[in-house]
């Protein structure tokens, strides 16, 4: 079996997905063979494994950190967000159903079975197992059945490091209120604090670190400086949502749709030089940008709704009139067409005119598309032209069908024909069809030749590479931060 350490954290975006990348990281360049876990996670954005399961991009993110492929069973239980109606529960990796809080909080107790059976199969088969928790593990309304932080830390007998976030403030009070919410099995369990997120001198904070072990007795680990670090983090949480960023040379919006899910299929371009990613709510963030894209969505008739009340349908429209591009990826594709339908009541039911501006319609049925693809774009004509015969992969998480009454497929996955072209405007239901960094400089390409600038000077981005680079300054700063030796100590190799 595995040894094994876990992440708890003193509020949800304290940071446990972050340390737990950096120490995923850290002991594969000591030589360890090591995963991540999380027995449950809520997000909507996902990902779908070589074995066609979903499962949360945070553990994905950690794999990468780790150097492996992506494993559903780092991450058994998935909670996908459904608004008011609760969530879609998905178990290893298949959709078991939708829930209501109180349904999933009473159910919790008998997908025990099925995290233990994840946990010790992925423990046979590593050195070292990273588990992240959950938000705070002093939820004391929730501890009966806790299944996610210091009810799982029992289960699999982990020792527990806190981190807390000092960028909030009060973050003493914080890991310390949390000890005092732990009973006594709980509090044993906790090996150490980790403080995260600090800015200026830590010389500063090192009189409070010493009275603070006073008071606790449990050793400080660490004080983590506010990092400048690119990795992928929750949907619910990222401030890649909510910043403001000034307009580049070629500027690129994404509508922020209510349930907008995987909006990490656009990060590459925020990377390009001279390129602006902005999400964008209404009309007057909107402005004036080379390229609109559409996201996923988990609710997508609901999301074309709310797109028809912003006034964004009608500035879409404006935008590909203008002979602009615009693309739209799984729902956003959906969307883009000219009906969804929806006749086995899988969003509520009804029909609903898409905007009209590809020539498809998409019907939803009970079957859930989850599969992993590779294939190439077409040779296609129109705005997009140049990305003919480029390689693409990704995958597909989506309910129903759409078929092309006009138009191009966009792309081809072996035999099959996908997605939909019609000169400058796109649709693929393909999620990461832009992380081949080809695909997404090229576009970048168009753009510019669309606005008269000179494209040589485009430097080409490798977004692999630059995701290592980042994994190797995230390992090396935690390293340099915290005492590694005493977490070694922790989890019982030295």
């Amino acid at each position: 079996m595995a040894k094994v350490i876990m992440i708890q954290g003193t509020t949800s975006n304290a940071g446990k997905s972050l340390i737990t990348a950096a120490l995923c990281r850290i002991f594969k360049e000591d030589g360890y063979r090591v995963a991540p876990f999380k027995s449950q996670n809520m997000a909507l954005n996902s990902y779908i494994t070589k074995d066609k399961l979903e499962m949360g991009r945070a553990q994905v993110m950690q794999a990468e950190a780790a150097g492996i492929e992506p494993d559903v069973r780092m991450n058994p239980i998935l909670l996908k967000p459904m608004g008011n109606k609760g969530s879609q529960v998905i178990l290893n990796g298949k959709v078991l159903k939708d829930m209501t809080a109180q349904e999933y909080y009473e159910y919790k107790e008998e997908l025990i079975p099925h995290i233990m059976e994840a946990y010790n199969s992925l423990s046979d088969d590593y050195d070292i197992i990273v588990i992240e928790g959950a938000g705070s593990p002093a939820e004391i309304n929730l501890k009966e059945y806790d299944i996610v932080n210091m009810g799982l830390a029992k289960l699999v007998d982990a020792p527990v490091i806190i981190v807390g976030d000092i960028d909030r403030g009060g973050v003493f009070a914080s890991l310390a209120g949390t000890m005092l919410l732990f009973d006594d099995d709980e509090k044993s369990r906790v090996k150490g604090f980790v403080i995260n997120k600090f800015r200026g001198d830590v010389d500063i904070l090192k009189p409070g670190l010493d009275m603070f072990y006073d008071i606790t007795k449990v050793d400080m680990l660490g004080v983590v400086p506010y990092l400048n670090v690119d990795i992928d983090d929750e949907d619910s949480l990222s401030q890649k949502l909510t910043n403001k960023y000034n307009v580049s040379l070629i500027d690129i919006g994404v509508i922020k749709l209510p349930h907008i899910s995987n909006f990490t299929d656009f990060n590459i371009f925020s990377l390009i030089k001279g390129v602006s990613l902005r999400y964008v709510s209404n009309t007057k963030e909107l402005g004036n940008p080379d390229m609109i894209i559409i996201p996923g969505t988990k609710n997508t008739i609901n999301d074309m709704k709310w797109l028809r009340q912003s006034g964004l349908e009608t500035r879409i429209i404006k935008h590909a009139n203008e002979g602009k591009a615009v693309f739209g990826v799984c729902g956003g594709y959906q969307m883009l067409g000219e009906s969804i339908n929806d006749p086995d009541n899988i969003e509520g039911g009804g029909n609903i005119n898409g905007i009209g501006l590809l020539k498809t319609k998409t019907t939803f049925n009970h079957s859930k598309t989850t599969t992993q693809v590779r294939g190439n774009i077409n040779s296609i004509s129109g705005l997009f032209k140049q990305l003919s015969d480029i390689e693409i992969w990704g995958y597909e998480i989506h309910m129903g069908n759409t078929e092309i009454s006009e138009g191009e497929p966009l792309n081809n996955i072996g035999l099959k024909l996908e997605g939909c072209v019609c000169d400058n405007v796109a649709g693929s239901y393909i999620h990461g069809i832009f992380d081949n960094s080809k695909i997404a400089n090229t576009i970048v390409e168009i753009l510019m030749k669309q606005k008269g600038l000179n494209s040589d000077e485009l430097v080409n981005f490798d977004l692999a590479e630059y995701k290592e680079s980042q994994y190797d300054i995230l390992a090396n700063s935690v390293r340099e931060a915290i005492n590694i030796k005493k977490i070694y100590k922790i989890i019982g190799i030295l």
